[in-house]
């Protein structure tokens, strides 16, 4: 008899558990879905039992498979935090920085020189994830995001700056003369750019500027806050951005910010796995909160 399952059965059952899904396991570890099910089928005849459900289009543990997964886990968790460990007491290791890839593209890339020269004992490597934040199966040294209170578990954050936003438009754009004319109220017949990533975005602001929410109208839709201010330089319309997003094209002339930012309840930050300790993540997090409030 042997005293341990396969671990490639273990490493099945930890991602689909972890991730709610057998789907979503098989892409984190690079097989099929019918390879996850196969050793999922290997684990309970092991067990005698079965440690998944149905549940919608994704799975839920058994009692057992809730049982099997609290140890698992805690085991996967310290092999991960042993490797990185290992990984980071190398002297060409990178340090891995996760960020949204809106952020990585308006934000973190065009200071990425500087940064590089200030910083240089970071060797940073950009890992774009649209939730960097969210659980897989390797974290990230830290992670850049715009996020609100209460902060994820199992994650040390350093609050770098407040997030405003605010309505900008492209002085190209046909619409601008009206709008610098007759202010906010022409927001109301303009068909207002928008994305399905921050869909609260206007009416926040609509609110917080005693605007009807019911006026607003939309326009183009865009799956990305990257392509939503592209097609605002564009001239495509006016658009909701967070203001440090934008500053260089304000800066450029490209866009223009009629009436300001307003803050929100969010901020940028940096956050690091809580039993991480790294002194390089200081030095990062006082570099950005120096550059997010310059």
């Amino acid at each position: 008899m042997r005293d341990l399952p396969s671990l490639n059965a273990l490493r099945a059952f930890e991602a689909t558990a972890r991730l709610g899904s057998v789907g979503r396991a098989a892409e984190e570890l690079h097989v099929t879905h019918g390879a996850i099910s196969r050793q999922l089928r290997v684990l309970e005849e092991a067990l005698g039992k079965p440690v998944f459900v149905r549940q919608g289009r994704g799975v839920a543990l058994t009692a057992i498979g809730e049982e099997l997964h609290d140890r698992v886990s805690n085991a996967f968790a310290q092999l991960r935090e042993g490797w990185a460990d290992l990984q980071r007491g190398r002297d060409d290791a990178p340090f891995v920085l996760g960020c949204a890839g809106s952020l990585l593209a308006r934000w973190v890339i065009p200071r990425l020189e500087r940064l590089e020269r200030d910083l240089p004992m970071l060797r940073l490597h950009l890992s774009p994830e649209e939730d960097p934040l969210a659980p897989r199966h390797a974290e990230p040294d830290a992670a850049l995001a715009v996020a609100a209170p209460p902060w994820p578990a199992g994650w040390q954050v350093h609050v770098l700056a407040p997030e405003r936003i605010g309505p900008v438009v492209s002085p190209r754009h046909a619409g601008l003369e009206r709008l610098l004319e007759h202010g906010t109220s022409a927001l109301s017949n303009e068909a207002l750019l928008h994305t399905s990533s921050r869909p609260q975005a206007w009416p926040a602001w609509a609110r917080a500027n005693g605007i009807p929410v019911e006026s607003l109208h939309y326009g183009q839709g865009f799956t990305h806050l990257f392509y939503l201010l592209e097609a605002a330089v564009a001239g495509l319309g006016v658009a909701i951005a967070p203001a440090q997003l934008v500053q260089d094209d304000i800066d450029a002339g490209r866009l223009l910010a009629p009436w300001g930012f307003q803050q929100t309840d969010a901020s940028w930050i940096l956050a690091t796995p809580r039993r991480r300790v790294d002194g390089r993540v200081d030095a990062l997090a006082a570099w950005m909160r120096h550059a997010l409030n310059a």
